[in-house]
């Protein structure tokens, strides 16, 4: 199982230590994914390298292939992708909604046709947590329904009521002693957040998380509702908001007191030639950056930025270089990952407040010297 402690409280903001039995996680953390085994671009021992502290898998997608009963069977998902640090897997439910022909939706469980070869496969809540132990995760998930926002409060109602008994079907069926976290739903309404925690609270999970969101809604509904169900949740246990990864989402996630964090945003992207720095996004590929010998972030430790030119970056985007995403994904994560390690620091000097009102100022400017100006978007 899994124990969580609270260091230091700033506001609402808080930082942690998660101790499991694959190691200590301290928080607030961002979380790589790695969905199919493999954090796109980025080896084991690199993500080690750049202080990656957990990573997320996927059971949708690890069920589909290669099959979890065969990494079952070659020594679970740790010796698989050879990650001896904690694995957080999702249960499936996004990507079933999100991905798959969805074909039946039912109290039972969903009957989809797989992406990969159109086959049809059924999931339960009983199946996604069979095979979330035959993975060897460190932190399962409940498997949930998700909505695309806006919809109906009514819709939203039976959903979250789905949910709850979903949760209940995902807690009975442990037979390991691996961490389960429940989810929260109830779309935008405060109130049916409120109602959907106080359902799972019943039941009783290791941890809680905050779904259905980044699935539709504007950033600021996004933002109310993190600010009003995260200070609600457990303060003994971890908090966790699914699938949101721009800076300032993470850094307004923080601020409500949430404690980890996962998003495919820093990777994909960088495979897409769009970079994070402290001064905004920054699309390599602009032919301003042709002659540009200066590294891409001056202000970045990472790797990439210590030891390659913007004019470097760009070609080996523009030639489809595989080195080229390699070198941005390694620089994104490290931005990614410093920017919680550097959001843990303040909470634990109690100057968050300070802290995020410098780094959105600094992330949304243009400089002329030494910098680079944000992507618009």
């Amino acid at each position: 199982m899994i124990d969580f402690q609270v260091s230091n409280q700033d506001g609402t903001a808080r930082a942690g230590k998660l101790d499991t039995p694959h190691g200590n996680i301290l928080t607030p953390i961002f979380m790589p994914v790695g969905t199919l085994g493999t954090v796109k671009a980025a080896a084991p021992e690199e993500l080690k390298a750049l202080g990656t502290q957990i990573l997320l898998g996927n059971t949708y997608h690890l069920h589909l292939r290669p099959g979890d009963e065969l990494i079952h069977k070659l020594g679970g998902l740790h010796r698989f992708m050879n990650w001896d640090g904690p694995i957080l897997t999702d249960s499936g439910g996004f990507q079933v909604f999100s991905l798959a022909k969805l074909l039946k939706r039912e109290e039972e469980g969903v009957v989809f046709r797989s992406h990969i070869d159109g086959r049809k496969v059924k999931l339960t809540p009983e199946s996604s947590i069979a095979i979330q132990q035959n993975l060897g995760s460190t932190i399962m998930m409940c498997f949930d329904e998700c909505l695309e926002l806006p919809a109906e409060r009514e819709k939203v109602q039976r959903s979250l009521e789905l949910t709850s008994r979903w949760a209940t079907r995902c807690k009975d069926a442990r037979t390991t002693d691996q961490a389960l976290f429940g989810i929260i739903q109830g779309g935008g309404e405060e109130g049916l957040r409120e109602e959907s925690l106080q359902q799972l609270q019943e039941i009783g999970f290791d941890g809680y998380s905050i779904g259905g969101l980044s699935v539709g809604e504007s950033n600021e509904e996004m933002y109310r509702v993190t600010r009003h169900i995260a200070p609600r949740m457990p303060s003994d246990l971890p908090r966790y908001l699914m699938g949101v990864g721009e800076p300032r989402d993470l850094l307004e996630g923080v601020e409500a007191g949430v404690d980890m964090f996962d998003c495919v945003l820093p990777t994909r992207n960088a495979r897409n030639g769009s970079l994070f720095t402290s001064h905004g996004k920054v699309s390599i590929k602009q032919a301003r950056f042709r002659e540009d010998s200066k590294p891409l972030d001056p202000e970045c430790q990472c790797n990439t930025c210590q030891h390659y030119s913007r004019a470097y970056l760009r070609h080996l985007y523009l030639s489809g270089e595989i080195l080229g995403m390699r070198l941005n994904t390694l620089h994104n994560l490290h931005f990614f990952l410093n920017l919680m390690k550097n959001a843990r620091n303040a909470i634990l000097e109690n100057r968050f407040a300070a802290f995020k009102k410098e780094f959105l100022e600094g992330y949304q400017q243009d400089i002329s010297s030494g910098g680079c100006h944000p992507e618009s978007e």
